[in-house]
Order: C-alpha cells, then structure tokens, then sequence
C-alpha cells in the first residue's frame, strides 16, 4: 500500500528532474504553466496536492509524457 504523501513526493522528485533535464527555473515553468512559482515549489516538495487536470496541464507545459510522470 502506498501512503499519499509519498506518492506526492516522488511526482514532485519527477517534475523537478523534468524541469532542470529542460534547464527551467522554477519560476520559468510556472510561466509556462501558468501559474505561481510557489506552486511549483509545492509540487516539488511533494506539498501540493494535484487534480488530473492540473497533472496534465503541468505536463503538457513541460512538453513530455505523462508516464514521465506518473509510471503508467
């Protein structure tokens, strides 16, 4: 069984690994995604709960696969 914090934590690890492959700054992905940099923080620090659409929006912002992701 998993426990949703560590779930958020290790989506959070992917998108900051995601994000420097890219060589983005924080701040400059949430241009891209349109939203604020502390979001972004959240998310990577495994903070910040994600809806599906919100998942999907981050990932497209970043142009990769959502299997990058989350293992599908």
């Amino acid at each position: 069984m998993e426990d949703y914090k560590t779930v958020l934590k290790r989506i959070g690890l992917k998108f900051r690994v995601e994000r420097t492959k890219k060589h983005l700054s924080q701040e400059r992905f949430a241009e891209l995604a349109n939203v604020h940099t502390n979001y972004i923080g959240k998310i990577e620090r495994g903070e910040q709960n994600l809806t599906v659409k919100k998942l999907v929006e981050l990932v497209n912002s970043l142009e990769i696969p959502l299997g990058n992701i989350i293992e599908i």
